[in-house]
């Protein structure tokens, strides 16, 4: 095992939440719009279906995000996402408004963001990650770069390092084979 992958572990382990930005992350940062004048954005199953499988093993999920869109609360929804923040151009202030919340410290916090608004954050929480397509400037901050591209995956990625790793994820998969012996 590499010394970046160790050091990737080590701060994985203390993991209870995932917080995301929407577009380039959950999508791919494309935006069309309607014949009525809504966004429509596209977005990735594998990313749901890792989304949902870190709710399994009781995740905080959260999504802060610039942009305002039915679309977005309507997958957050869909999703089980618990907290869901548009419209947001400062997201330090909302993200330390989810840590009050939710009981959490910023070192249980995994955080995906891809441009300059997720900085602040990305800086703070225990694991920041991004992708490949992100700025230099946020690259710079981050502790991991997805191999996916945000919208293709990239989130289900992320989802499969916290589920592997993630010590909240294997004390509750360890009480499930506990159970399932009895």
């Amino acid at each position: 095992m590499s010394k970046i992958a160790a050091k990737v572990q080590k701060k994985l382990k203390p993991l209870k939440a995932l917080v995301m930005d929407c577009d380039g992350i959950l999508t791919d940062g494309q935006v069309w719009q309607g014949e009525n004048g809504e966004w429509i954005r596209a977005y990735s199953i594998l990313d749901g279906m890792g989304l949902k499988l870190l709710l399994k093993n009781d995740f905080i999920l959260g999504v802060i995000t610039g942009s305002k869109g039915k679309d977005i609360k309507d997958r957050c929804n869909h999703l089980g996402v618990q907290h869901l923040y548009q419209g947001i151009e400062d997201k330090k202030p909302v993200f330390d408004n989810f840590l009050k919340q939710t009981n959490l410290k910023a070192s249980e916090v995994a955080y995906i963001g891809d441009d300059f608004p997720d900085i602040p954050v990305l800086k703070e929480v225990g694991f920041s990650a991004s992708v490949p397509h992100a700025f230099a400037n946020v690259l710079k901050h981050v502790d991991y770069v997805t191999k996916r591209e945000g919208g293709y995956g990239a989130v289900r990625e992320l989802c499969d390092l916290l589920l592997q790793h993630s010590a909240h994820c294997q004390q509750k998969n360890n009480s499930k084979n506990k159970k399932q012996k009895k």
